[in-house]
């Protein structure tokens, strides 16, 4: 054995990567290469002594390449190509479509099936996941999707997204112009635990009861400067034009906005501020100040629900408060500490990415001309993620 094959087995003999019964094979040979004996190996590796025979006479007629597992064929596979392709069609089916009284399956609910049917004498779940896995089809998991009921929803959604990147009816904005994003969120609750919380200790994570006393709901009504990721909010008893538009008056009577030559405030079309009757108004009050809506059901679009996720992430989850005052102290202290490190947010769906997802959906409308229109919808049916 040479110098540098010692080194490379006593690094493999230590790695912890390396399974272990190679680990226990090179140990065998480094053994050997001290002078034990085939028994006295065996003893000290706990091995029986034919095995301590195997591992160095491959290692004397193939190197290091002889302690590795030689390729072996595997168990036959129990289910045929069609079986399985029979499986995957079958999970590609909505279960009422089969008579099933299940609103999705589940891997044990496919291995009966398929063996109701005849498809396979026996089958488990475990065998349905693999034959599933290996069409990354997972039907047990569902996500959530929306038709694009907006008849101006291109020409809405291009004009945010314009904005965005500083341009109006096709035309850069001007340094003195401003573009905000508000909206509310809804419902904060004060719940009082009835135990206190306990902190993180030593293999143990923070410790929240379950149980709480109920101390009231606010909403929290905030306004945030797209470009010089500024927030302004305020919190409120409930949501309403008249909460909207106190959150109106704190922002346009301080500087830059006051004295802005305009300022875009985009809202999605909740009812505090619907419709042209709240840009009007918004209008009336403040001549520089111009409502942009969004597309209905593309709240998506409006970057201010991005804040409220940091919200709910850092400052509401897990919800501990002794009372609503708790709550309101704890919003407005973090909205301080946000405007002291904020950076714009990374947007990065642009107009042309619109017109690719509208191309999209139009395909797919095309594709999918004999679907089925749902009873009471008066709308022609057109998909968009709703997690967009």
């Amino acid at each position: 054995m040479t110098a540098s094959e010692r080194r490379r087995l006593k690094k493999l003999a230590h790695a912890h990567t390396v399974p272990y019964q190679q680990v226990v094979r090179v140990r065998i040979v480094l053994d050997a290469a001290h002078g034990y004996s085939n028994a006295r190996i065996a003893l000290r590796q706990r091995v029986h002594l034919d095995t301590v025979r195997r591992w160095r006479g491959r290692y004397a007629d193939q190197g290091i390449d002889g302690l590795k597992d030689r390729p072996r064929s595997g168990r036959p596979p129990r289910f045929t190509l069609v079986q399985r392709a029979e499986v995957t069609a079958l999970a590609c089916q909505l279960p009422a479509e089969t008579g099933m009284p299940l609103s999705r399956w589940s891997s044990a609910d496919l291995a009966a099936e398929v063996v109701g049917r005849g498809i396979a004498e026996a089958m488990s779940a475990s065998s349905v996941r693999r034959i599933l896995a290996a069409d990354v089809l997972k039907p047990w998991q569902h996500t959530s999707w929306i038709f694009i009921r907006d008849p101006g929803f291109a020409t809405k959604a291009a004009r945010v997204l314009d904005l965005y990147q500083r341009l109006w009816n096709g035309r850069p904005l001007a340094g003195n112009e401003y573009v905000i994003s508000s909206d509310e969120k809804t419902s904060i609750q004060a719940r009082c635990r009835c135990h206190p919380t306990l902190p993180p200790g030593r293999s143990r994570m923070m410790r929240v009861n379950h149980d709480y006393d109920r101390g009231g709901a606010l909403a929290y009504l905030a306004a945030y400067d797209v470009h010089q990721a500024r927030v302004s909010g305020r919190c409120s008893p409930k949501t309403g034009i008249v909460p909207f538009m106190d959150l109106v008056e704190q922002v346009m009577s301080q500087e830059p906005y006051a004295s802005a030559r305009r300022v875009f405030w985009v809202v999605d079309n909740g009812s505090s501020h619907r419709g042209k009757a709240a840009a009007d108004r918004l209008a009336a009050r403040f001549p520089n100040a111009v409502m942009v809506h969004t597309p209905v059901h593309a709240s998506w679009l409006n970057q201010i629900e991005i804040f409220f996720s940091i919200v709910q992430r850092k400052v509401v989850t897990p919800n501990d408060f002794t009372a609503l005052d708790q709550v309101e102290d704890r919003l407005i202290a973090f909205e301080r500490r946000y405007n002291e490190t904020a950076r714009p947010f990374r947007w990065k769906f642009t107009p042309a990415d619109l017109e690719d997802l509208l191309a999209r959906i139009e395909r797919h409308e095309q594709n999918e001309h004999h679907f089925q229109q749902p009873t009471g919808c008066d709308h022609q049916p057109a998909a968009l993620p709703a997690t967009m």
